[in-house]
């Protein structure tokens, strides 16, 4: 074996690196994975961050019997797989609120809310509720009337 100096063996290792980083990089990409940023929503059990306007826009479709355009729509905006889409969709369609990840925040929905409507802002309360849900008005305000003050 020739004799190999620290320079030589530096060089080795960084083309060792680059070789493993292209390997990894194409199986992930073989395996379907999608370098994006909807990702990063992934937990399990939760639904990923969905606008009022893809709200709306899957409510409109469900109402034109185009469910197949919604699901499309929400794989799209959010890289749901087609079953987690699906299931998405219909709960939009069905009217059901969404479910939410309360851990970027420290504590609970109903924490939050009972803590606007005990500062006398139960409007934001109300508003708060309706964002993180998809509740309709009256069901937020049922569900924050419901909270009690302590």
């Amino acid at each position: 074996m020739p004799n190999l100096g620290p320079m030589e063996f530096v060089l080795l290792g960084v083309i060792v690196i680059v070789l493993l980083g292209f390997f990894v990089v194409f199986a992930a990409v073989r395996a379907g994975a999608r370098p994006a940023g909807p990702l990063a929503w992934r937990s399990p059990g939760l639904a990923p961050p969905v606008s009022a306007a893809l709200l709306q826009r899957v409510r409109e479709l469900y109402a034109e019997n185009k469910k197949i355009e919604a699901i499309k729509l929400i794989r799209e905006e959010t890289g749901l797989g087609l079953k987690e889409a699906k299931d998405l969709a219909d709960g939009i369609g069905a009217g059901r609120p969404l479910p939410v990840a309360t851990a970027r925040h420290g504590y609970d929905l109903a924490a939050r809310a009972r803590e606007l409507k005990e500062a006398g802002r139960v409007e934001q309360a109300v508003f708060l509720v309706r964002g993180e849900t998809g509740m309709s008005q009256s069901e937020a305000e049922r569900f924050v009337d419901a909270l009690g003050v302590e």
